[in-house]
């Protein structure tokens, strides 16, 4: 207790002796309190904002680049599309209807004996849709053989360079003990350029 006394007259002593140093530290630290409060604190929120407005710019400006990575590989793409369409136009499709009947008729022909079929007739009729770029050449087949050939033709017929789709397979009976029947319906198309140019 004596000592608790004896402190707390050293601290008032010290307080009275040094009245002026403590009253000068005590008004400083109120004007750094003040000081802190009115400029340093809403100095920091603002380089926060700053730094916060500099990521989300960042972040649009990483977004935009995304945008514009994706933008020029859509036209990339595009331009790939455009120039395989004109090379499936030029190298895959016939050029007109005597080519289509004619690669059509010399290759299914080709493909029948190939898979030792019996060649018995065809028919073509081109069909045209208004407002289409391509004319489809609907192609009737008849062949007879067995079905393991049969089987054969249509398997080389899917994987040939040739642009014929199949639409339909009709397999019919032959005569007792004779060879089975198939009726094939496909399609091809081709450009057709003369209608193309006919003025509207």
């Amino acid at each position: 207790m004596g000592d608790e006394v004896h402190g707390m007259t050293l601290v008032r002593r010290a307080m009275s002796e040094h009245r002026r140093v403590v009253l000068a530290l005590a008004i400083a630290l109120g004007i750094n309190v003040v000081v802190y409060v009115a400029v340093v604190y809403p100095l920091s929120q603002r380089v926060a904002n700053i730094e916060q407005r500099d990521r989300n710019a960042e972040e649009q400006l990483l977004a935009a680049q995304r945008d514009h990575a994706q933008a020029a590989g859509t036209l990339t793409g595009k331009d790939r599309a455009a120039t395989e369409l004109a090379s499936f136009y030029k190298d895959v499709l016939p050029s007109d209807l005597a080519g289509a009947r004619r690669l059509t008729h010399l290759r299914l022909a080709q493909l029948a004996r190939e898979s030792n079929l019996k060649f018995l007739r065809s028919s073509f009729e081109p069909v045209s849709e208004r407002n289409r770029t391509l004319t489809r050449l609907k192609i009737e087949m008849v062949l007879a053989g067995n079905y393991t050939d049969m089987r054969a033709f249509i398997h080389q017929l899917e994987t040939s360079h040739e642009f014929v789709v199949i639409d339909n397979v009709q397999l019919g009976e032959g005569a007792e003990g004779g060879p089975l029947s198939v009726t094939l319906h496909l399609s091809t198309y081709y450009r057709d350029t003369a209608s193309e140019n006919v003025a509207p």
